[in-house]
């Protein structure tokens, strides 16, 4: 009898572990209920227990004990990577496990505008939390980091491809300077790099004059003919005269380009040295480059804002004056007095 009795508890112990390990292994909730998924941190260094516990309290799992189990029959301990994850209650515990070990974390779209400085981008990261700003902008004048990506540069300005990404949160800053600048790479063609030595530039040369040429027009269609400008200025060995190089170059900008500012030292200021700056001012994007390259045929060495986003060339410092004296001083005496 003592015999049966240790069988039978034997075997009903069994039957309520495998109908307990059952009830674990099944979702919190059917997909008929259409469950709100949640997101849930996996901090950096997290034990499985830890996860586990997590998972039970987000009301993910039923059973903390059963998912460590499973992690363990999976050799899953000290594998799971860290991140923003967004989990559903009707997925089964060991989709969710799957979905930890391979580090499927949720990606956040972040836009890099065309024209931003190294600055500016590590700002827009930093706001959206995606990498810390300090550590971004150290590694982008770290010559040595520099050197590891293959570039050959004082800094990384103008070569942080402005784009749209998917990032996690976070991302290292090493990493998401590698993304930029694999990014630039893609769109560098060998066919445009081919171009850049027909026309004897390197890369960095390349990217500088993009950089100003995105600076100073914001349309599309006017870039060649800004780019035939300044190739025509070089080939002169004309000053560029660029108010946006200027303006990168003074160590504090207000916001307005003061006449004194042209006579400012910097390297950057076009108006005192002839030829390209030291290098980028901001990130070219692909029109801007591809403008740099493939220069408009034509003898102009001039251009003024018409005060709506379009330029007037000239080729004569005479038809110029005139210009400025159109769509400048006309216009900003109007302006004046309008405001009396």
């Amino acid at each position: 009898m003592i015999l049966i009795v240790l069988v039978l508890a034997a075997g009903l112990a069994g039957a309520a572990a495998y109908l307990m390990m059952k009830w674990a292994e099944a979702p919190v909730v059917t997909e008929a209920e259409h469950p709100p998924s949640k997101v849930v941190v996996i901090a950096e260094g997290s034990t499985f227990q830890h996860v586990a516990g997590l998972l039970e309290r987000e009301r993910l799992i039923k059973s903390r004990s059963a998912f460590v189990l499973l992690g363990k029959a999976l050799e899953a301990d000290r594998k799971i990577r860290p991140g923003e994850y967004e989990l559903n209650p009707a997925m089964l515990p060991a989709d969710i496990l799957s979905k930890l070990l391979a580090g499927r974390v949720v990606l956040h779209a972040v836009t890099i505008p065309e024209g931003y400085t190294m600055v500016q981008i590590a700002d827009v990261l930093a706001q959206h939390h995606i990498t810390d700003r300090a550590e971004f902008l150290r590694l982008a004048k770290n010559k040595g980091f520099i050197k590891t990506l293959g570039i050959s540069a004082e800094t990384l300005e103008g070569y942080l491809y402005p784009d749209t990404y998917r990032f996690p949160k976070p991302v290292s800053a090493k990493d998401a300077i590698r993304t930029m600048v694999e990014q630039l790479n893609q769109v560098v063609t060998p066919e445009w790099q081919a171009r850049a030595k027909d026309i004897h530039l390197t890369l960095h040369q390349v990217l500088t004059l993009a950089s100003v040429i995105e600076k100073e027009t914001g349309s599309g269609e006017e870039r060649p003919q800004i780019s035939s400008v300044f190739h025509n200025r070089l080939q002169k060995k004309i000053p560029l005269q660029s108010d946006p190089t200027v303006i990168y170059g003074l160590p504090d900008f207000d916001g307005n380009l003061h006449k004194k500012d042209l006579s400012h030292p910097s390297l950057y200021n076009t108006y005192r040295w002839a030829g390209l700056p030291p290098g980028p001012i901001a990130s070219p994007g692909a029109q801007a480059i591809k403008a740099a390259l493939f220069p408009a045929v034509s003898s102009y060495l001039y251009f003024v804002s018409k005060n709506d986003g379009t330029h007037q060339f000239s080729t004569t410092l005479t038809e110029h004056n005139k210009a400025v004296e159109k769509y400048q001083k006309q216009f900003f005496s109007r302006a004046h007095r309008g405001r009396t």
